[in-house]
């Protein structure tokens, strides 16, 4: 089946470029010119992959992908005419995949969008190899209270349900399937964002520290270990 991709960017020069672009890679491409209709576009598409400009007129971007990341499980590459690191690690804390500057070169955002399509289908082959072994409703225990459900992606703390955003509970849960081991930032960076993800190790630290606060831990009692120097690791 051909990936669905949803352009919402307000101007319709990068529009048009974008879309021919990504038709001539075999692409459905769907479009929209504000965030209110790039929602309701998620809303009755089977979308798979979302890009999506942050200076949108009316509702932002940043607005825009903190709606869709809390319902539907979609890659989204952000789309910013800023340079700012500051404005990067916001969209990627919000649950947005990936970030492309604009002006952009065409062939950069193809295999951006290439490699995170591929990363949700190497996501998906994962989940169906754990049903086949019959792994879908493995439950797994943290101290401090804390459950992981493999098969809804949910995590609980004391019953209490923790809303974590995609690249957060793949932290967590990577970490949580390989306790003790000890992960470099750049290799949590190649795991969860892929090989071809631009962006520096900060991404991580962010996402770290997103994790233990809504989990209600600090850095010195968490179930996530800073190894100094190295990166983290789960006990």
């Amino acid at each position: 089946m051909k990936n669905t991709i949803l352009i919402v960017e307000d101007e319709e020069s990068i529009r048009d470029i974008l879309s021919y672009s990504l038709k001539r890679e075999g692409y459905i491409v769907i479009e929209a010119s504000t965030g209110e209709k790039g929602i309701k576009m998620v809303e009755d598409n089977n979308v798979d992959l979302v890009i999506l400009d942050l200076m949108l007129p009316g509702m932002s971007g940043y607005e825009v992908c903190k709606k869709i990341t809390s319902k539907y499980k979609i890659s989204i590459i952000m789309l910013t005419a800023k340079n700012d690191i500051v404005d990067k690690v916001l969209g990627l804390e919000l649950g947005a995949d990936d970030y492309i500057t604009k002006p952009f070169d065409i062939r950069e955002v193809i295999a951006r969008v290439k490699v995170c399509l591929r990363r949700m289908e190497e996501l998906k082959k994962f989940q169906m190899e754990d049903d086949k072994q019959g792994n879908s409703n493995n439950v797994i225990v943290l101290r401090n209270n804390i459950k992981i459900y493999e098969e809804s992606r949910e995590v609980f703390k004391e019953e209490n349900n923790v809303k974590l955003k995609p690249k957060e509970y793949e932290l967590l849960y990577l970490l949580a399937k390989n306790r003790n081991m000890v992960f470099s930032r750049e290799k949590l960076l190649d795991k969860i964002w892929g090989f071809d993800f631009f962006g520096d190790s900060r991404t991580v630290d962010v996402h770290i520290q997103r994790i233990r606060k809504k989990l209600g831990e600090t850095a010195e009692n968490s179930i996530i270990q800073t190894v100094f120097g190295v990166g983290y690791k789960m006990q």
